[in-house]
């Protein structure tokens, strides 16, 4: 068993503690809303056994490597560390009940398709800068989806205050009561247009610098392969809502909307068409 499993496996196993940690203080009476200080620390080191894990596995034998898993699980931990420093500055708690099931989920994907290959020209400086902007872009791109459906929960929970009958299951309380020590709407919302402006000019870097590489080694600005076109389709759905938000106020369910979209054509950009490439068609 690799080094990279293994690590994977200990970080889905932190993250799952974690998350039946906020659970457990969730159902707690009087429930305990506010992460401490334990919490914090945990969250740290899973991070850091996530990032073990893909140092040891995308960087396996002095090569670079990448896979759709390995992908997905790089841009989740930029994005837990992108969280992880945001929640220094303000209290979004409420996206831990989202971030750490889908921590939880894709390294234990990471660990069960571990297979991955060896990416052409890895030692060109150019190509390691052009990757990392890219997998941070997604990852901005994740995190402003998540903070979107955390948004789209409050919204929901703001005109059926009491679930749909008077008596909701216990993960429905748990996230209830989670969703009403929230920060308000508008102050979600100002997080969220923040993230996305990041997120944008990162997929505007990451758009930019992948002309320079295909101009560098095929001749051409920008190749008509899906990730190309779907990237740009990020960006543009990105670009839009930006516009719109500027000129005629866009707000709520349409940012949301346009923000799960940008999202879907991320996710397309690269992991969804390798799932299918490696996994489906069991090819590399």
């Amino acid at each position: 068993m690799s080094v990279g499993i293994v690590f994977h496996s200990l970080a889905a196993l932190a993250y799952a503690v974690l998350g039946i940690g906020l659970c457990r203080s969730l159902s707690s009476d009087p429930p305990i809303v506010r992460a401490g200080h334990f919490a914090r620390i945990g969250l740290l080191l899973a991070i850091v056994l996530h990032g073990i894990a893909l140092r040891d596995t995308v960087l396996l034998d002095g090569n670079l490597r990448v896979s759709w898993s390995l992908a997905l699980s790089a841009a989740v931990w930029i994005g837990m560390i992108v969280f992880w420093l945001e929640s220094l500055v303000i209290r979004i708690d409420g996206l831990q009940l989202l971030l750490l099931p889908v921590g939880t989920a894709v390294c234990v994907l990471a660990a069960i398709f571990p297979q991955s290959q060896v990416i052409a020209h890895a030692n060109d400086a150019g190509l390691r800068i052009h990757l990392l902007i890219a997998l941070s872009a997604y990852a901005l791109v994740t995190i402003a989806a998540l903070q979107a459906m955390l948004m789209s929960g409050l919204d929901r929970r703001l005109h059926f205050p009491h679930g749909k009958g008077a008596h909701a299951g216990s993960l429905r309380r748990v996230v209830g009561r989670l969703l009403d020590v929230q920060p308000p709407l508008l102050a979600q919302e100002q997080v969220l247009f923040r993230l996305i402006w990041i997120a944008f000019a990162a997929l505007t870097l990451t758009l930019f610098s992948g002309a320079m590489i295909s101009l560098s080694y095929s001749g051409k600005w920008l190749p008509l392969d899906h990730k190309s076109i779907f990237t740009l389709l990020s960006w543009l759905t990105f670009g839009i809502l930006i516009i719109g938000r500027h000129l005629r106020g866009w707000r709520g369910r349409t940012a949301l909307r346009y923000t799960l979209v940008g999202f879907a054509f991320v996710v397309l950009a690269y992991t969804g068409s390798r799932f299918v490439l490696e996994v489906i068609l069991q090819r590399l």
